[in-house]
């Protein structure tokens, strides 16, 4: 079955999950759910998603990471790690508010198809280097969603009346931790990414490392998400400081890769 069939399928399965847990948490009853055997629905669409990204970017035989097919696999990772999440923690509301961007994005590769083939694929250090920056990408935007909702929590907490999405999230105090331990861990992670990427640059890239606006952004992300956790480990930094920290990192990280990959492949077509 050709991939773009397969991709609306895919949109209509997440779109219908979608539909399914907002009427449930609509009725106080979205987290149960989630935590439930009906939690495990979200399988189907996401091996789907699994099978036409490795159709999208392996195709040919190449490595083909183009902005269309790094945002699909952020947004898969980032749903992967929500249903895996959901055993431990009540965050149930959290993967119905990605499901319906996952549904969006599962048909980028096929709306906004580019061939951006990489070389050295087979090499442990460019896996490791991928591997990392997609995670790190993944768990960040784990983290500004946390922190967006958190500022939107905050804002309300006064109010007499609450949406019932964010009546259904975790306790504040418990976004907090989880939003700190993300950023920890996936600071850890672009770490890793940045240090491999100066050091085995030649056999990643196949030319020696250059500071770019593409590092530059990368660095200035660390430095933001280095500062956010020494001043709340130091300080006790949280609420409104830490969610402008944290969204200010994940914006410098986007226009890292994202924004320049977008600019090239997008706009201008190269």
């Amino acid at each position: 079955m050709p991939n773009v069939l397969l991709s609306v399928l895919a949109f209509i399965a997440y779109g219908a999950l979608a539909i399914y847990f907002w009427r449930e948490h609509a009725r106080g009853a979205g987290d149960a759910l989630n935590r439930g055997a009906a939690g495990h629905l979200v399988l189907l669409p996401l091996g789907l998603h699994a099978y036409l990204l490795m159709q999208d970017m392996f195709a040919n035989g190449d490595f083909n990471l183009s902005v269309a097919n790094a945002l699909s696999l952020i947004v898969w990772l980032t749903l992967v790690v929500y249903w895996i999440a959901r055993f431990f923690y009540p965050i149930g509301g959290f993967q119905t508010l990605i499901l319906p961007v996952t549904a969006v994005v599962v048909i980028f590769p096929e709306l906004f198809p580019s061939d951006h083939a990489l070389n050295n694929t087979n090499l442990f250090a460019f896996k490791a280097h991928i591997s990392a920056a997609m995670l790190a990408y993944s768990l960040f935007t784990i983290a500004v969603l946390h922190a967006v909702l958190i500022g939107q929590v905050e804002k309300r907490l006064h109010h007499a009346q609450m949406p019932r999405v964010l009546q259904s999230l975790p306790p504040l105090l418990t976004m907090e931790t989880l939003l700190f331990r993300l950023v920890a861990v996936g600071f850890g992670l672009l770490t890793l990414t940045l240090a491999s990427g100066i050091v085995f640059s030649e056999q990643i890239f196949g030319k020696a490392w250059q500071f770019n606006h593409k590092v530059l952004f990368g660095f200035i992300s660390w430095g933001v998400f280095a500062v956010l956790l020494y001043g709340h480990h130091f300080y006790g930094w949280r609420g409104k400081v830490a969610v402008r920290w944290t969204i200010s990192g994940f914006v410098f990280l986007l226009l890292a890769y994202l924004g320049s990959k977008f600019v090239l492949e997008v706009l201008l077509q190269r």
